[in-house]
C-alpha cells in the first residue's frame, strides 16, 4: 500500500513538474474559517484558524499525503524555517486527509515537532479551500495560502514540487509586513 502511494505521488509529481502552477483561491478573496483535529509534536488538539489569525498571520499549507517524498521534503523545509515565520509572527499549519494517528508520528518525525499538522479526513477544508488534487481527488493538492490575521488571503502559490512553497510564503510575509509592522 504504501509502495502504491509513493508511486502516484511520484508519477504525479513528475506530471506536475511539466504543468504550470495556478493558485486555487484568490488573493484578496476572505480564508474559508475552519478547526481541526491536529498535532503538536504528537500531542493532538485543536486547531482553529479564527484563534490563530488573532496572534498573527497564518501559513496554512496542503498536502497530499505524510511520509511521502515531497511532502517528507516540505515538512523538513517548513520546520528548519520555523523561527523565521516567529520572527515574522506567523503560525504554520500543514494539512491532509491523513488520520490522526498517522500525524501524530509525522509531526514528530517529519515536521520535528516545530509546527502543527492536522487531519482533513472528510476532505471538508481541502474543498473549501479549492486544495483537492484534481488528477487523484483523494489527495490534497500542495497549496500554500498566507493569511493576513483579518481572514484575508495574502498569497497563494499551487505547485506538486515542495522546493518553492517556504521561500515563497516567507518571501509574501515579508512584503506584507513592511505595510503591517508586528509589534
Amino acid at each position: 500500500m504504501k509502495l502504491r502511494t509513493f508511486a502516484m505521488i511520484t508519477a504525479l509529481g513528475v506530471l506536475a513538474s511539466t504543468a504550470p502552477a495556478f493558485a486555487a483561491l484568490a488573493v484578496g478573496s476572505k480564508a474559508p474559517n475552519f478547526t481541526l483535529s491536529a498535532t503538536k509534536g504528537g500531542k493532538v488538539f485543536t486547531f482553529a484558524l479564527a484563534s490563530a489569525l488573532k496572534k498573527g498571520p497564518v501559513v496554512l499549507y496542503f498536502y497530499p499525503a505524510a511520509f511521502t517524498p515531497g511532502c517528507t521534503i516540505e515538512a523538513h523545509d517548513f520546520a528548519a524555517a520555523i523561527g523565521k515565520y516567529r520572527a515574522l509572527g506567523a503560525t504554520v499549519i500543514g494539512v491532509s486527509h491523513d488520520k490522526l494517528s498517522v500525524l501524530k508520528k509525522f509531526s514528530v518525525s517529519e515536521c520535528r515537532s516545530k509546527f502543527a499538522v492536522a487531519a482533513d479526513t472528510n476532505q471538508a477544508v481541502m474543498k473549501a479551500y479549492d486544495a483537492v488534487l484534481t488528477k487523484a481527488p483523494q489527495y490534497a493538492n500542495r497549496t500554500s495560502y498566507v493569511i493576513a490575521p483579518d481572514g484575508t488571503i495574502i498569497y497563494t502559490y499551487t505547485n506538486l514540487d515542495p522546493s518553492q512553497h517556504v521561500a515563497n510564503t516567507l518571501a509574501a510575509l515579508k512584503t506584507w509586513e513592511k505595510t503591517h509592522p508586528t509589534k
